[in-house]
């Protein structure tokens, strides 16, 4: 009898769960690996686009030629990658270029996974005690994650632009550890985000989202960590700071295009206004307690401001609907993931001037910008405080082990 409700015990914590036949695997964990491994093997013929800019920094920075070292930045601004990306890329160096490459990309496929269960488990941990349901949890990630996927294998796979797959990836950690009030691993995650890409200081204010008494600890610990990486290069070779002026041409489907900015390159202007409007819309979001916006608003603002238009640019964008739509809101479908996929994605495959296609990535932006920051929506609730009493965290980690297996 005991055996028999044992079993039927089993059988119902599998069900509600999405286990598979007692294994740690959810059956939406399967169907998400089986669409990556379809989408790589798709693009990867076509793959690695600019692996040779990581392979050429990497190569660079660990030599002891006059243009490298120290004086990487210096001499080679185009190599607009950080340092820690350059570490990472030296792991392939044992590798013949072909191989190298494409383990690359294969791990950085993985990371998009990765990145999934990592966002599935902060949702759980989010709604912790608020009688969510976890079946239609999984449902969501999983409808928002056919989306993610097919952008995450064109930066990982077509582009192989590690150092925005490790922005990215440090950036989920980072929500992952603010979900569960851990800020000195928020800074320490931030912080490396902006070590592998310079762009992601945008998501700085996640940091915000902490308890205040928290803050001037996880601050320090990315102003820290950001200096110890960035600082050797711009005292070993002042001529780094040319490097920042660095420019790209404005493309003709560029957003900026719609504000009458006509210069052949990227205006004096555009990449601090970027910062500045990616930090400021997400301060206003922690503001008014949508932090899981953050992510989203601060690719926004890249995309609004960028002169160039890569298709690789959509992965953060959609990562920040992925953490939206999975944890900033409680809708069964994900409709934000679906709607950046269609209009930055597929407009840039369908449609045909120029000039429509920076309206659309205008209009997207200002449209889901202004969504989650004043569409009325369930009241989000700020991280529990690492201050809380012990019995309480006891029992929060206890809740957290099986609820971080049902939310990824």
């Amino acid at each position: 009898m005991r055996e028999s409700r044992t079993a039927r015990t089993a059988t119902d914590y599998e069900s509600a769960t999405g286990r598979i036949a007692g294994l740690p695997l959810r059956r939406h964990h399967v169907l998400l690996v089986a669409w990556t491994v379809l989408w790589f093997f798709l693009v990867e013929p076509s793959g690695g686009f600019s692996w040779h800019y990581l392979r050429q920094g990497e190569q660079l920075l660990f030599s002891d030629h006059p243009d490298g070292g120290l004086a990487l930045y210096a001499h080679h601004p185009e190599l607009q990658i950080g340092p820690v990306s350059l570490a990472v890329a030296r792991l392939t160096a044992p590798f013949s270029a072909h191989t190298g490459q494409l383990i690359a990309e294969a791990a950085m496929s993985g990371l998009g996974l990765v990145m999934l269960v990592l966002i599935g488990r902060t949702a759980a941990l989010y709604y912790l005690g608020t009688g969510t349901n976890h079946r239609r949890l999984q449902q969501r990630l999983l409808i928002a994650g056919l989306a993610f996927i097919p952008m995450w294998v064109e930066v990982s796979v077509r582009f192989a632009h590690l150092d925005d797959v490790l922005a990215l990836f440090f950036t989920t950690l980072a929500v992952h550890a603010l979900a569960r009030g851990k800020p000195t691993m928020v800074g320490v995650y931030l912080a490396l985000a902006v070590d592998s890409k310079p762009w992601a200081i945008a998501f700085a204010p996640l940091i915000l989202a902490l308890p205040r008494p928290a803050w001037l600890r996880s601050a320090l610990w990315f102003v820290g960590l950001v200096a110890i990486a960035w600082l050797p290069f711009y005292l070993g070779n002042l001529d780094t700071l040319a490097a920042a002026k660095f420019t790209i041409p404005n493309q003709p489907a560029s957003a900026l295009r719609w504000f009458g900015v006509t210069d052949p390159a990227t205006p004096w202007w555009d990449r601090p206004t970027q910062f500045a409007l990616g930090l400021g819309l997400g301060t206003i979001a922690v503001w008014r307690g949508r932090w899981p916006a953050v992510v989203l608003l601060g690719a926004d603002a890249r995309i609004l401001l960028d002169p160039s238009v890569y298709t690789y640019y959509t992965a953060s964008i959609l990562l920040g609907t992925l953490l939206w739509d999975a944890v900033g809101q409680k809708r069964l479908v994900p409709w934000w993931s679906w709607i950046a996929l269609a209009a930055l994605y597929g407009g840039t495959l369908f449609i045909p001037s120029d000039a429509g296609r920076g309206f659309v990535r205008l209009a997207f932006v200002v449209v889901s910008a202004a969504y989650v920051l004043f569409w009325p929506t369930q009241q989000t609730r700020r991280p529990r405080s690492p201050a809380d009493g012990e019995g309480r965290r006891r029992s929060s980690r206890r809740r957290e082990r099986v609820l971080t297996g049902t939310g990824a």
